[in-house]
Formats: C-alpha cells, structure tokens, sequence
C-alpha cells in the first residue's frame, strides 16, 4: 500500500469556507472514485490555516487509475472551477508514504 499525504495551505481566515468548498463540492466525488480516505483533518496547532488529507491506494497504478477516473468526471472540472474562483488556496503539497511493517494501516 501507498499513502498520499496531501497537505493544502488557504489564505488566512478561509480555512472554514475551503472546507465547506471541498465538503459541499469535492468530498462525494473523491470517496466515490478515490474509495480508501484514511483521514481529513485541520490543524490547530502549529502551522495554521492547513488541511491535511490521506488517501491509501494499493499502488501507484491504482492511484493514477482512480484519480485519471475522477479526473474525467464533469463534476470534478466544476469543483476545480469554483475553487479557483474562490482564491482560498495558497500552497499544496503532496507525499507519497509507504507504510511499514508494523504499521497499523497496511
């Protein structure tokens, strides 16, 4: 297994309005096509104005294959759209984490 670790920085203050963008607009379409969320969290402490989510796939093939799936629905473009249009994001950044042996989530 393979862990996408996706870390987003918003603009000051727009933490709250990004989630309910993502919530109301991306959430039901990455479930439904990405499948293995293994969390969706934000921070309050350190770095603020951050929102970290991890996503499990078999491997990177399955990953390219169920992002290129959700990629291509109309709904996805939609969203992107909007959150463009929004201005809320300041950085991305995403890792890809390999678990280890005794990891909890394999």
């Amino acid at each position: 297994m393979i862990v996408d670790m996706r870390t987003y920085t918003t603009r000051p203050g727009k933490l709250a309005a990004f989630v309910k963008l993502y919530q109301d607009h991306a959430w039901m379409l990455q479930e439904k096509y990405l499948g293995r969320c293994l969390g969706w969290y934000t921070t309050t402490d350190g770095p603020l104005n951050t929102v970290v989510h991890l996503w499990g796939y078999e491997t990177m093939a399955d990953r390219e294959q169920r992002r290129g799936a959700m990629v291509k629905d109309p709904a996805w473009a939609i969203y992107l759209k909007l959150s463009e249009e929004a201005g809320y994001l300041l950085a991305q950044e995403n890792r890809f984490l390999t678990p280890t042996s005794f990891s909890p989530v394999q």
